[in-house]
């Protein structure tokens, strides 16, 4: 449990910074760093597998329910990724941190209705006033609702997708970027024949970034599968909120995004409730931990 949180934590973090990588990409078409991302990450993950002597087994673990499931995942994904790299470029960080404030409630959710996951009476209070705080947002939020509802309803099939998914963290991307793998090399191949694809035109530093996206796409989706499978999907949810947090803090503090009182009201209940519900989890856990007293003593 302690590693899946750790690993839950460290995937949260990396994508809570990820607005200053696509920033530095902001010349490049949203669908076009789709494909890098998707590209370069496949590369990358084949490459680990090939390495490290795990060709075999990959092959061996394919069927037709994995592929179905990892399809789905794979469209999931490339949904998610399109809409967020977009809407950071078009400076709407603070709507896609909305998405991901919206995201974790729907994991928790999916948690208890589909798996069957149960929540202690008590933290039904934090997720009621998480709820709270997004409808808040959501009905006075007026902007581009679109961009918060596509990335939540996106990234919550996903997490959905990979809790019950056969395969381990590192196969399972594999399939996933490989199944978009040549959709999206034909698309890179016939915007640079038409004269619009932007590797190898935008400078040196731009195309390390380019191939780079492989990396930082990677790493922490690799963290994120790997969570997924040691920690209740609630638990995911709930961790979720660090990402959000962070894009919000960059959106408003370094990119100068619009923040007003309205905004900051419905974002201090959301905080409030992913504070109480951290606090409850943690005395639980403590007071499971003290040694039962024998009788007499005490």
């Amino acid at each position: 449990m302690k590693k899946g949180i750790l690993y839950g934590l460290a995937a949260y973090a990396l994508w809570g910074l990820f607005p200053i990588y696509w920033k530095w990409l902001h010349e490049v078409p949203a669908l076009q760093l789709l494909g890098h991302r998707i590209g370069w990450s496949f590369l990358l993950l084949m490459a680990i597998i090939l390495v490290t002597y795990r060709w075999t087994g990959f092959r061996a673990a394919l069927n037709r329910r994995t592929l179905a499931i990892y399809a789905v995942a794979a469209v999931a994904l490339a949904i998610n990724w399109l809409t967020y790299v977009w809407s950071v470029n078009a400076d709407y960080v603070v709507e896609a941190s909305l998405g991901y404030f919206i995201n974790p409630l729907l994991s928790v959710l999916l948690g208890v209705i589909v798996l069957r996951e149960r929540l202690r009476p008590i933290q039904w209070v934090p997720i009621g006033l998480a709820a709270a705080g997004v409808t808040y947002l959501t009905l006075s939020y007026g902007g581009r609702l679109w961009i918060p509802l596509v990335l939540a309803f996106s990234f919550g099939l996903y997490g959905l997708l990979k809790k019950i998914a056969p395969l381990n963290s590192l196969f399972g991307l594999t399939l996933e970027t490989g199944i978009l793998f040549v959709p999206a090399l034909a698309y890179l191949l016939f915007v640079q024949f038409q004269g619009d694809g932007k590797f190898l035109h935008l400078g040196a530093t731009s195309d390390l970034l380019m191939i780079g996206a492989g990396i930082v796409t990677t790493v922490p989706l690799l963290l994120f599968a790997s969570a997924a499978r040691r920690i209740p999907l609630s638990m995911v949810g709930v961790l979720q909120y660090i990402t959000p947090t962070l894009q919000f803090l960059l959106g408003v503090l370094v990119y100068h995004e619009p923040f007003d009182r309205t905004r900051l009201i419905g974002f201090s209940v959301v905080w409030a409730a992913l504070i109480f519900f951290w606090a409850e989890n943690y005395l639980t856990q403590r007071a499971a931990s003290e040694p039962i007293p024998e009788l007499g003593e005490g």
